[in-house]
Parts: C-alpha cells; structure tokens; sequence
C-alpha cells in the first residue's frame, strides 16, 4: 500500500469490536421486542431526542440519541429502540408498522435521514451510517450490508410515495 493510499484511507475499522457490539444490540433488542430474531438490525441515530426518554437510557446532556433499528420485510414494520453508546441498557421499543403511519420518506437536508411520520404531530428521523468512529455518542459497528439491505426495504417497501 502506498503512501497516498495509507495518507486518505482513514481509519481502520477494529471488526472484532465491532462483531462484539452487533451481538450485544440483537441481545438487547431481542429482550425488549418479542420474535426479535425475525428482524435485521442496523445502529442508528436521533437528534428527535424528546420522543424517548433518554433521562434514562443515555444517561447525558447531548441531543444525540442512540438507536437499535429492526426491520421485518414481511410484515414491512420497523422497530425503534433506543440505547446508550456502550449498549449496557435500553428503553422501550417503538413500533412504526407501514399501514399506520402517515408517510415516510428519505430526507438529503441537513443530513441524510430516514423520516417516519406516525401522525401529523409527531416524526422520527433515523441517521444511519456505516460506522461511526466517536464512541462517546455512537455505538461502533460496521454494518455496511445492512445498511444497504435496510436502504432498500425502507425505499421500496416502507416509504410512502
């Protein structure tokens, strides 16, 4: 590998890290939402902090909250838990099934989002990247696949048009 390429890769991701985290955000989710296995999990995240009570589950001042996202393609529902960055405890789940919502779409501005209106008065935009490095507020985990797999299912499946 050559100078330039070492110079912009950025870093590297520590898998055996981020292996660990993916199995303790299935065990987590797995406790608070019933047939858990029969969703596939991404790491997210809200600045919509005043949905949930993080008081309790982030355990600090930042507006940033953490998320464990589910998805189930065959019943096309998503569920929303929110969490902590060193995934030691969770708050309760959010159900957001594609037949009760008012719309939902993927926002580009500010940042790119997955927005779910459940009503008229309420929403939750869902950040969602491949990894994030600041452990302090993210959860670390690679999840490039699944992040692709859950682009797709909420594009062609779940948002409105």
């Amino acid at each position: 590998m050559g100078l330039f390429s070492k110079l912009f890769k950025g870093p590297e991701i520590d898998m055996e890290k981020s292996q660990a985290n993916a199995k303790k955000m299935r065990a987590l989710f797995n406790h608070v939402v019933e047939d858990g296995d029969q969703y596939r999990l991404i790491f997210g995240y809200t600045e919509d902090v005043s949905r949930f009570n993080y008081g309790f589950v982030h355990g600090s001042k930042t507006k940033i909250g953490n998320l464990i996202v589910g998805w189930n393609e065959a019943n096309q529902t998503i569920v929303v838990v929110p969490t902590v960055p060193d995934l030691s405890g969770c708050g309760d789940p959010a159900w957001y099934r594609r037949s009760e919502i008012l719309k939902a779409y993927r926002s580009k501005y500010p940042t790119d989002a997955f927005v779910i209106y459940p009503n008229a008065k309420e929403y939750i935009g869902i950040n969602a990247y491949d990894w994030l490095d600041d452990e302090k507020l993210y959860v670390y985990v690679s999840q490039d696949e699944e992040l692709a797999a859950f682009t797709d299912f909420f594009m062609n499946q779940f948002a409105t048009k």
